[in-house]
């Protein structure tokens, strides 16, 4: 890895932990599972409950490609946590289409100013499912790389 890498992955780690410190906090302390955490959306957190866990994950991911030194490996990784991450908020929104309970009111959902309806869970669908498109073939991409280096 060269320095611009290094310095990368030291900081996202160091942001890790303390996504993870405010994760454990709104989680143990506030009782705020649900909570919104809109800005750390990069790292694949949504709420706080998805901090305290995905907190630590990136943390020790970033310990251990800071010990391997492996660039390529870190961003494999980093594509395909967000193939399982999207592949399941796919299955999220597939299901919250058909059920009973809403979870999501559509007038709490970004976009629904433009959809006004239930129409947004599909929509949300769509995206989430190009981004699973776009992990994939990222992944795939990835994995030749790593093999080559």
């Amino acid at each position: 890895m060269n320095l611009a890498q290094t310095l990368f992955i030291t900081i996202y780690g160091f942001v890790s932990l303390l996504v993870f410190v405010k994760g454990f906090y709104e989680v143990a302390k506030k009782h705020n599972p649900f909570g919104e955490s809109f800005v750390l959306f990069w790292m694949g957190v949504f709420v706080w409950g998805d901090a305290l866990v995905l907190g630590l994950f990136w943390f020790l991911v970033s310990i251990f490609i800071f010990i391997l030194k492996d660039w390529i490996l870190f961003l494999l990784i980093f594509s395909v946590f967000w193939v399982v991450r999207s592949l399941g908020e796919v299955v999220y929104w597939f299901s919250h289409q058909f059920s009973t309970v809403v979870r999501n009111p559509p007038e709490t959902l970004l976009g629904y100013r433009l959809f006004k309806n239930d129409s947004i869970w599909f929509v949300y669908q769509i995206v989430w499912q190009c981004i699973l498109t776009i992990s994939i073939v990222t992944t795939i991409f990835l994995i030749n790389l790593w093999r080559l280096s």
